[in-house]
């Protein structure tokens, strides 16, 4: 059963303890007290503010598990705390081990910094949980897919709009990649696992994931390099930084280009126009 009043505690106690910085926001002039609004917290759980405070305040409806968890995301909590919210509000925590969509406090303090660069953070099938506002500009917002289609090396196969981003000289290299990647998190995760699903599924649709994957080749890792084709700024050649959260295999990237490089000014531009020049497809 759910206890609100210690749901409603817990919010209020973790709410007052976060700072605009913390979530990457301005703390502006106007600002009384320590912690963050009921409004600000409730925008960054994508719910209703009056919804939120209803929470704070022993009403409304049950809260679902899924829109805990995105409360617990919004908050920052750790894993731990996570639980303990989902218990109070009268639900199971989901179980442990990789494959999980909850960003540690650690990780989502990093991305939040990095306004002015391209990044994201991706799970170990290659879902993209959150993206930076130029990460978005340069290869469209990545988090709106469900299914099977929120890994890119599903959409690689089944979405020929996936590699229009890239040149085309380079797709044999990723389809390779993404079947060994596959086949990796495969042999880690085992039988009955989201990576034996995928597989089962872009073998029963793709005849070149088929023959890759008959291939059994394994070690194909990412360039550290990778070319874009953006519809609006022309190609751009961006190196990849990656940074692992081991508890919830999850990586960071971050792209950045060689200051002076004629990619380095085509992001200068993308910055500028990113909110207009996002591409529809990834």
């Amino acid at each position: 059963m759910i206890d609100r009043a210690g749901l409603a505690g817990f919010l209020r106690t973790r709410r007052a303890a976060l700072q605009p910085e913390d979530v990457g926001l301005p703390r502006g002039s106007r600002r009384r007290t320590g912690g963050l609004r009921r409004e600000e917290v409730a925008a960054l759980c994508h719910m209703s503010a009056d919804y939120y405070a209803r929470l704070e305040r022993h009403r409304g409806p049950h809260p679902s598990a899924q829109m805990i968890a995105s409360i617990a995301q919004g908050l920052h909590l750790t894993r731990p705390e996570r639980d303990h919210l989902f218990r109070l509000a009268g639900h199971e925590p989901p179980a442990p081990g990789a494959g999980g969509d909850h960003l540690s406090p650690g990780v989502l303090r990093i991305i939040d910094r990095l306004g002015d660069t391209p990044a994201e953070v991706v799970t170990e099938l290659g879902e993209t949980l959150r993206q930076t506002r130029l990460g978005v500009a340069l290869v469209g917002d990545l988090t709106r897919y469900t299914g099977p289609a929120r890994s890119i090396g599903y959409r690689w196969f089944t979405d020929p709009a996936t590699r229009a981003l890239y040149p085309p000289e380079d797709h044999d290299f990723y389809s390779r990649m993404y079947v060994s990647g596959l086949r990796r998190v495969l042999t880690l995760r085992g039988p009955g696992s989201r990576a034996e699903h995928l597989a089962e599924l872009l073998a029963a649709r793709d005849a070149e994931f088929r023959a890759l994957w008959k291939e059994h080749e394994i070690g194909v890792l990412p360039r550290q390099v990778k070319r874009f084709l953006h519809p609006e700024v022309g190609s751009l050649e961006l190196h990849c930084q990656t940074m692992l959260d081991p508890e919830q295999s999850h990586s960071l990237l971050v792209y950045t280009a060689v200051p002076g490089s004629e990619s380095h000014e085509r992001l200068r531009l993308l910055s500028v126009v990113g909110d207009l020049s996002a591409p529809t497809a990834p």
